[in-house]
Parts: structure tokens; sequence; C-alpha cells
């Protein structure tokens, strides 16, 4: 009788738990198939802490910048295969989608010469790079293992974060953003 009913206790936590997920995706219901069902939905938008970034002439910039536009904010280092897998999916991405905001920010110590290099390699042509040198925001934002992406509401806020690689440019994916970037 006891193991009845746990059972039943279990099967109606899982069976809650799975419909809270359902009731959080709202629009995206249906949409997180494939790599994109490693994508964590917000329950409510988070603010991201305000942090002095750097372009790739050590110049000051900010995520302030993208306010009004959806962004794909990439944590990403030269040095991690799996980033470096997934960044051409990114540059297509930002091609296929050019009214959102694509931004590779490369974690750590990431040497200019050496990011404009893999670039080069890699023939990435519609990506602008931002860096974190001091990690001033990936530290705050829980960034433990690389890549890790964010996708930003028009606000500046965090809605969705997927931690390892993904084919950003793949049907699953574009339905996905495209699904959140609507008004």
């Amino acid at each position: 009788m006891m193991r009845k009913l746990l059972l039943a206790a279990v099967y109606t936590g899982f069976a809650l738990g799975a419909n809270f997920d359902a009731a959080q995706a709202g629009p995206l219901e249906g949409l997180l198939n494939g790599e994109m069902k490693k994508l964590v939905l917000q329950a409510t938008p988070a603010d991201l802490p305000q942090v002095d970034l750097l372009d790739m002439q050590d110049g000051p910039q900010s995520l302030e910048a993208f306010k009004g536009k959806w962004v794909v904010l990439n944590f990403w280092a030269t040095w991690c295969a799996p980033c470096r897998h997934e960044m051409p999916s990114l540059d297509r991405l930002q091609a296929a989608l050019p009214d959102i905001v694509v931004v590779p920010l490369a974690a750590g110590r990431n040497a200019p010469d050496q990011i404009t290099k893999f670039f080069a390699e890699a023939e990435i042509k519609n990506l602008t790079v931002l860096r974190d040198p001091k990690m001033a925001l990936a530290r705050p934002l829980g960034v433990v293992g690389l890549p890790m992406t964010l996708i930003l509401n028009p606000a500046g806020q965090e809605v969705a974060r997927l931690i390892g690689d993904a084919e950003w440019d793949s049907p699953d994916a574009l339905a996905v953003i495209t699904a959140l970037s609507q008004p």
C-alpha cells in the first residue's frame, strides 16, 4: 500500500512538472525540438549586470548598445573546441535573421589576434566580437562551462539559456528564435 502511494506521488509530481514546463514554454510549446530541448526558459525575464566589456581594439563596449533588439549572446573562447564548432552556425544565424543581433562574447583570456585568426580560418563574416577578459559578465551569470548562449529580449533581459553547443541555424533553432522575437 505504501509503495502504491509513493508511486502515485512520484507520478503526480512528474505530471505536474511536465505541465509546468509546457505552461512556461507558452509560444514555444512544440518548438523545443532537437538541440533546442536544452534551451531553458526563464519564468521571469532576468536583468543582466551592467559591466564594461571590450571590443577587439580594447575600446569600452556595453550590451546597452543592443537595447531594443533581440540578442543571441554567446559566451565562447578560442581554445574551446565546441565553441569553435558552433561559431559558423552563429554566423549563419546572423545572416538568416538580420533583425536580431548575434554577439559572440569571448570570455576570459582570448588574444585579439587569435580571435581574428580563427574568424578568418572559419570564414566568419557577419559577427562582431566583444570580449570579457576579466569575466566581469560571465562570472555573475554563472558561466562555468563554454559555450553558453543567452537569449536577451529587447529590454536586455535574459529570457532563455542554452548550455553547450548547438547548430544555431538549424530549422529548430530558427523556429524558436523567430517565435521568441515575434511581437
